[in-house]
């Protein structure tokens, strides 16, 4: 569905059914469909929104909307629009970012819980953030992915799926800003978030090492921190079963 959020903003929204609550999806740099499995490995029957961030995909955006902030008031006016309470909101990588966000601005009291995976957004003070702008996707690949067999070989990209992805690169990096990839100001404020966070994190991520994501957890009053051996900067892709099960165990204890 699209969804008009006034000001020229609009979003589209992919919808899966469900009887239960509702979970909120956000996808990072890689795109929509670096996020395509998730639902999946959510407990119970929920109603899943996994939202395509205004630039990405070819997907409009207006000027104003230029920033991780936007996006997070964008989020929770969704959430407020569909009368949603209890939600679970995910995040992978710059989707994190917003998750937490949302998480400090919930005024409302939507948000049941965010789960954080392999998240950028605060301020690399412990661990190491790597600038990922202008390394070739090979590059990425290798730092990204701990399995050679899920790295994206360029070669077999069609010019279309090339511009595509130039394109999502150029909306990160909108959203990200300067500094690149975080705000400083973030982590004093997740202090004052009232949701419980859930920070699972592969621990061979090269774009965002295992100290940076540990940090991110204890910067949270209510937050905990479950590592992925063997996983790099998608552990819900590379350690499914793992991720699947810290949420589960997550929602029991929390929600």
């Amino acid at each position: 569905m699209v969804v008009d959020l006034g000001n020229g903003l609009t979003v589209d929204v992919d919808v899966r059914g469900g009887a239960g609550e509702t979970a909120l999806v956000l996808h990072g740099g890689a795109g929509p469909r670096s996020v395509a499995g998730l639902a999946g490995l959510l407990p119970g029957d929920r109603t899943v929104l996994t939202p395509t961030h205004p630039g990405f995909d070819a997907r409009p955006r207006p000027q104003w909307c230029d920033s991780v902030a936007d996006l997070a008031v964008a989020y929770l006016d969704l959430l407020g629009r569909l009368d949603a309470e209890r939600v679970l909101v995910v995040g992978s990588s710059i989707g994190g970012w917003i998750a937490a966000e949302m998480a400090t601005r919930d005024s409302w009291g939507r948000i049941g819980g965010v789960v954080l995976l392999n998240a950028v957004g605060i301020d690399p003070a412990v661990g190491k953030l790597t600038d990922t702008r202008g390394l070739p996707p090979q590059r990425l690949g290798e730092l990204a992915f701990v399995n050679p067999a899920l790295r994206l070989d360029p070669s077999t990209l069609t010019e279309e799926q090339r511009a595509m992805a130039a394109a999502n690169q150029e909306a990160l990096a909108v959203y990200a800003g300067e500094p690149f990839m975080y705000d400083p100001k973030l982590r004093r404020r997740l202090r004052g978030a009232k949701a419980p966070a859930l920070v699972v994190w592969g621990e061979q991520d090269g774009i965002a090492t295992v100290d940076y994501g540990r940090s991110f957890a204890e910067s949270f009053a209510r937050g905990r921190f479950v590592p992925a051996p063997g996983a790099g900067h998608f552990p819900h892709i590379e350690a499914a079963e793992l991720t699947a099960a810290a949420i589960e165990d997550f929602v029991k204890q929390e929600f």
